[in-house]
């Protein structure tokens, strides 16, 4: 009750009054007099933190996004479990993503009424390193003895500490999200409907594969797709009587979860939403590679044909999943899980990449890191930092990662290990989902899940099994040892100013002639050398390779 009128206060003076002090404020003291008065401690990680009670209890204003559905962080068990093992005390201001996005400006430029940390900051490098410059926020690094866990984080991992220390002044000035699981590297994986594939090898209507080849794993060539896609786009495949509402072949254009990229892999590119990776650790975009141009005429022509739905180009993710429901009308789709997208994912296969004409074979290869930066920053004048980062340091605990990322051990994890003494999900609640569950009983944020922790202390969600046994078997061996992703690079404020000032007008650049070309029939030879000239001298793409170049080459000397 005491948290939650706290709260109430502190809200109402940041929404009416629009200035003044937090309503908690207390004095920065030496760590000598927190010890003594508070039993301040940071070296036993299975004790509180704070374990004698002064006159005052201490506590954090902490400001935070989440999603509209999610539980309140004050309410949520894991939260209250967290105050009651380390007594600190964290009064959590939840805003929707969207109002964080307007305010978060206003909340770096307010001196009078900051609170003392930003958590789901969501901070850029650029951000960072200005904030930084003006003496904003609290550097991180100058407090790691207070934080065992996060300092054995940065001394084994080399190259997670690259991704977060400061080209300017060699600090970490914000708290990573590390999440391994191996799930992002490939976003897109390709599904193909079972019982319309045998329709058609029974109408004969697709050669060079048998009722028995279709499974799990299935290769198909191009010319093979096309023969499928073909028969599915002319033929009443559900059986209600229509052959205009069978989709053949459908996606969510430049959506990170199931997007056009992989149709690149036909032609030998690793291509993403960016056209960036790094192939023998040269940056490469793919918008620059002739093969481009032959495999969007190619995807075009699909296009063109009826094969590739339009849709495809225009939809919102929304729609793609709740067209994926109810009547069957996707022939083949590309996304995260089948799971999610349609009614009867058992009749849908998990295929191989499409082999293209010249018997190329390979995946996309996204950008989206498993390390999360800028994900928790202090303000300067936040009082008692070290107790807070000693608070904070406890969530990279695995066991204390798995309650913030999933929800707590009794709703979300079994009371009893397994065999193995590892946490166990407990079956979902009928009529509820794992994200809805999720939302109302974690906050996610920062944590720390490797390979150490699905190995020791927590199991995998079944879903996240499932795609990752998918990944291994039909994505990760389509992929050259020389092909890499990006990660998190950190970049000094020269680099900044040249992506600042030509990046986006690069990315809107290339996403505008890309969707243009994909609906209107492809590319001509002419608008093609266009196109190549404009890259360089119009929207400055050698000068943004060369801030990418730099950036990931140091980040490789720093490991």
């Amino acid at each position: 009750m005491k948290k939650k009128m706290l709260l109430l206060f502190v809200v109402l003076a940041v929404f009416f009054t629009g200035c003044g002090k937090k309503e908690v404020q207390q004095e920065k003291v030496g760590v000598d007099e927190l010890v003594s008065k508070y039993g301040y401690q940071w070296t036993d990680v299975t004790k509180p933190i704070l374990n004698e009670k002064g006159s005052e209890e201490i506590s954090f204003n902490i400001y935070s996004s989440k999603n509209a559905s999610a539980l309140d962080y004050n309410d949520m068990l894991v939260m209250q479990n967290l105050y009651e093992s380390t007594g600190v005390n964290v009064m959590w201001e939840n805003v929707s993503e969207s109002i964080y996005l307007e305010q978060k400006n206003l909340i770096f430029g307010n001196v009078n009424s900051r609170p003392d940390a930003i958590y789901h900051a969501g901070m850029t490098s650029g951000e960072i390193i200005k904030y930084a410059k003006r003496k904003v926020l609290v550097p991180i690094s100058d407090y790691l003895d207070y934080m065992p866990n996060f300092k054995k984080i940065l001394e084994e991992r080399p190259d997670i500490k690259s991704q977060l220390v400061n080209v300017e002044d060699g600090k970490i000035y914000s708290l990573p999200r590390i999440e391994e699981m191996g799930l992002l590297q490939h976003p897109n994986l390709l599904f193909l409907n079972k019982d319309w594939t045998i329709k058609a090898i029974r109408a004969k209507a697709v050669s060079g594969i048998k009722e028995s080849d279709v499974k799990d794993g299935l290769n198909l060539t191009a010319a093979q797709m096309e023969s499928l896609l073909t028969y599915f786009r002319d033929n009443d495949m559900n059986g209600n009587g229509k052959t205009d509402d069978e989709r053949p072949l459908n996606f969510v254009y430049n959506n990170w979860q199931g997007n056009q990229c992989d149709l690149y892999g036909m032609f030998g590119l690793n291509d993403n939403l960016e056209h960036r990776v790094i192939v023998d650790d040269k940056v490469v975009y793919t918008v620059q590679d002739e093969r481009f141009k032959e495999a969007t005429n190619f995807i075009a022509d699909w296009v063109t044909k009826g094969l590739i739905d339009k849709v495809s180009f225009e939809q919102s993710q929304d729609n793609f999943l709740a067209n994926g429901k109810g009547l069957e009308s996707y022939g083949a789709f590309y996304w995260w899980e089948s799971e999610t997208v349609v009614s009867n994912p058992e009749n849908y296969i998990t295929m191989n990449p499409l082999i293209g004409p010249k018997g190329d074979q390979t995946i996309c290869v996204s950008n989206n890191p498993e390390i999360g930066t800028g994900e928790i920053i202090i303000f300067k004048d936040c009082p008692n930092v070290e107790i807070l980062l000693t608070y904070f340091d406890r969530y990279y605990d695995p066991e204390i990662s798995a309650q913030i990322n999933y929800g707590p051990i009794g709703i979300v994890y079994e009371e009893e290990r397994d065999e193995k003494g590892m946490l166990v999900q407990k079956p979902l609640p009928e009529g509820v989902t794992s994200d809805e569950l999720r939302l109302q009983n974690a906050p996610f944020g920062i944590i720390y899940l490797t390979d150490y922790a699905w190995n020791n202390v927590v199991n995998m969600e079944p879903r996240a099994k499932l795609r990752l046994d998918r990944l291994e078997k039909f994505a990760n061996p389509f992929v050259g040892e020389n092909v890499k992703p990006f990660g998190n690079l950190q970049f000094n404020m020269d680099e900044l100013n040249v992506l600042s000032t030509y990046e986006t007008g690069l990315n809107d650049y290339m996403r505008t002639n890309l969707i243009k070309w994909l609906m209107k029939g492809g590319v001509s030879e002419e608008d093609w050398n266009k196109f190549q000239k404009e890259l360089t001298e119009k929207v400055y793409l050698n000068d943004v390779k060369k801030v990418y170049q730099d950036a990931y080459t140091r980040s490789l000397a720093s490991m």
